[in-house]
């Protein structure tokens, strides 16, 4: 993976940096109602089974008892076309799905409902798997931007993704663009203290595009490798914000003399297909190069992660499943469907 590079710290630094971390799994977060964000010791795939439980017992469980000691006909394919949009698949990703299996079906001369399962999971394969889905980190510094409503996780998500490229070697920069709520920068400043990052912050009301450039200019100066740059909560249907949003990002484009490396939307998954009108619409405003789609645990209905990546062209390339620091994962499109049906 691109972001799993080693960035160069030495062995002292590195128990510096461990020092630091010390004891995170005890603290809680003062300015939310969340639970700590502790490091869990079971492997990577589990914590992504653990989190994916609700949707696979609320959808794949669902797709299981349909088709078991069916066989292949027009009612099955009706009945399972329902299901997939009462799972957040939506309509045209739903119909593009199903039109599939009726091919499977045709071309492999299959009968069984159970064989129609094994196709829907590699078909879903297929839809989530993007040529590239790594981080995009080879800038000096990288710049991550992060955009989202409030309410997605997305603070907490800047946090994980600190803690996780601060555990790699990187030295890593926060800057709090989210200046319409101090209590947005406050708890910015509460997690930047907890990983042991550095944060570049203005009063509230400032110009976010003001803190941009600060952000910018001190990630350069302290020989940074990662820039990550929160934004205000602004709801998607507030124009003005949404313009704002492109300017605070050509702001950082120009200073930078090139591209932001990363435009990361963080998506609750518990909003259902209301995250696809909010992925619609900032892409709209800014290039989003990937979704962070948050708080898979919470639902039942994860079927939104196949809409976001089909139907918008759009990668999910982080998902978070659970409340602690390493929750935040890399997504694969493999390991997601062998943690939903296996």
């Amino acid at each position: 993976m691109v972001w799993k590079r080693l960035f160069g710290r030495n062995k002292e630094e590195a128990k510096e940096d461990d020092a630091k971390v010390d004891g995170l799994s005890s603290i809680s977060d003062p300015t939310t109602d969340s639970e700590p964000l502790e490091v869990p010791k079971d492997g990577l795939f589990q914590r992504l089974k653990r989190g994916l439980s609700r949707t696979k017992d609320g959808f794949v469980g669902q797709v299981e008892k349909l088709v078991t000691g069916r066989r292949i006909d027009e009612e099955l394919f009706e009945e399972l076309e329902d299901l997939l949009i009462q799972a957040d698949v939506g309509v045209p990703t739903t119909l593009e799905l199903i039109e599939r299996l009726r091919d499977r079906v045709r071309v492999d001369r299959l009968t069984e409902g159970s064989e129609l399962q094994a196709c829907l999971q590699e078909e879903i394969k297929k839809l989530l798997e993007f040529p590239d889905v790594d981080l995009n980190l080879q800038g000096k510094p990288a710049i991550i931007m992060v955009v989202g409503v409030n309410g997605s996780g997305k603070t907490t998500s800047i946090a994980k993704l600190a803690y996780r490229l601060k555990s790699e070697g990187a030295k890593v920069v926060l800057g709090a663009g989210d200046t319409f709520r101090a209590a947005a920068i406050e708890q910015l400043e509460v997690w930047a203290d907890r990983v042991g990052v550095d944060l570049i912050s203005h009063q509230a009301g400032s110009d976010p595009a003001a803190v941009a450039y600060d952000s910018w200019a001190a990630a350069k100066a302290r020989n940074a490798d990662v820039l990550i740059f929160d934004t205000a909560g602004r709801l998607q249907t507030k124009k003005n914000l949404m313009a704002e949003l492109g300017k605070v990002h050509r702001v950082v484009q120009r200073e930078a003399g090139r591209d932001v490396d990363e435009v990361l939307l963080v998506v609750d998954a518990t909003t259902g297909q209301n995250a696809m009108s909010q992925a619609k619409l900032f892409s709209e405003v800014i290039p989003v190069t990937g979704i962070v789609l948050t708080k898979l645990d919470g639902t039942a209905k994860g079927g939104i992660v196949l809409a976001l990546a089909n139907e918008l062209k759009i990668p999910v390339k982080l998902i978070g499943v659970g409340e602690t620091f390493e929750d935040l994962q890399d997504f694969d499109a493999a390991e997601f469907t062998r943690a939903l049906f296996n």
